[in-house]
Parts: structure tokens; sequence; C-alpha cells
């Protein structure tokens, strides 16, 4: 029976990166982002639900979702949030489970659901495992402002919004350090890749 393991980490610390290697490693990662996308690509009847809500303002020059636009309108907004969060969450998850299915049809022993928010969701807790990216604070700092072109205050800001890495790391089954160079860290994530493999092997 496929399991899945949940992939998470803080902004900036790289776990896209740590992605990118399970998938060379042959693993298949359900990206919740890219699915937020997909959800509302242009001709779908995501997009059309939120240009109902939310007008065609939203839309950019060829017809597809302005993120940035649509972004702030919902940024201060709690009620424009929630009818977004009601327009793609349902679609989000069908597709989460459709893609899922997929991996578990394949018969691979496991496959990783990456998601920025899993551990503030509780979504971790359905899951057979959770892989943390975690990055010290100086480093990620750097990386934030480096990334997007931020002052150090308005990174800050950021990573203050942000759940504490602690309360991540607590619930981590393996965590994976991205403060060294990249050979470093895709040999972590062999090793925990192993040890993934391992631990379902003795739970079988």
């Amino acid at each position: 029976m496929t399991a899945f393991i949940g992939l998470t980490g803080g902004i900036a610390s790289g776990k896209s990166t740590v992605a990118a290697r399970f998938r060379e490693l042959g693993v298949t990662v359900v990206d919740a982002d890219a699915l937020a996308r997909e959800v509302v690509a242009k001709g779908t009847d995501g997009l059309a639900e939120i240009v109902k809500a939310f007008g065609a303002d939203v839309l950019d020059a060829d017809g597809a979702l302005d993120r940035k636009k649509l972004g702030a309108i919902v940024f201060d907004d709690d009620d424009a949030r929630r009818t977004l969060e009601r327009i793609t969450h349902p679609r989000i998850a069908a597709l989460s489970m459709q893609r899922m299915a997929a991996v578990a049809a394949s018969g691979a022993p496991y496959g990783l659901y990456e998601a920025a928010l899993l551990v503030e969701k509780g979504t971790h807790r359905t899951m057979n495992g959770l892989v943390v990216v975690a990055v010290s604070p100086e480093v990620q700092l750097a990386r934030v402002m480096s990334r997007d072109g931020l002052d150090e205050a308005s990174a800050r800001a950021r990573l203050a919004a942000q759940m504490p890495l602690e309360d991540k790391l607590a619930a981590a089954t393996w965590t994976i350090w991205n403060d060294a160079d990249l050979a470093t860290l895709r040999a972590r994530v062999d090793e925990v890749h192993r040890a993934i493999l391992a631990s379902l092997a003795t739970s079988v």
C-alpha cells in the first residue's frame, strides 16, 4: 500500500529544491501550490467562478488570472478571502485526491504531498510522516531579502508572520537542514529517502 508523506518548510527554506531531488529519485511529488494554480488556469470553471465573484478586473491582458490583483483584493478583506477559499479549496482538495489516487494506483512505495501550510492546517496528521525542510534564521533572512528584493525590516516582518520553525520541527518525522551547499542538501535528501523506505519496510 502506498504511503503519503508530507513535505513542508518555511519561506526560502529550499522546499522546492528538496522536492526536485525527490523527483530525481523517482518519488512523485503532489505540489499543492501547483494545484492551486491549475484549478484557476485559463478556461477552467474555477477561473470563471472567480471572475463572477470579483469581476473581470482580476484578469490580465491574456484573460488569465492576475494573481497580484486578486491578492490585493483579498489581502485585507476576510470576506473576500473566504469567498476565494470557497471557490478554490474544494477544487484543490478534489484534484489532490485524484493525483494521490494515481500515485497509489502506480504501486509506488510512497508519494510526497508538498504544501507550505501542512502543519498550520493540521493536514500532516493525515499523512504517514512529515519531512520538514529547515534553515537557520540568519540564512533564511538573507535568502528572503535576496530572493524577493526586500529590505531587512520587510523581510523580518514576512518571517514573523509565519509559524515558528520550532513548531514545525516538533511535528517532523524527518528534518532536512539546508544551511550548507547544494551537494550537502542533495545527499541529505538521499539519506531521508532511504530512511523513509526503511521505515515503510519495517511497518509492513
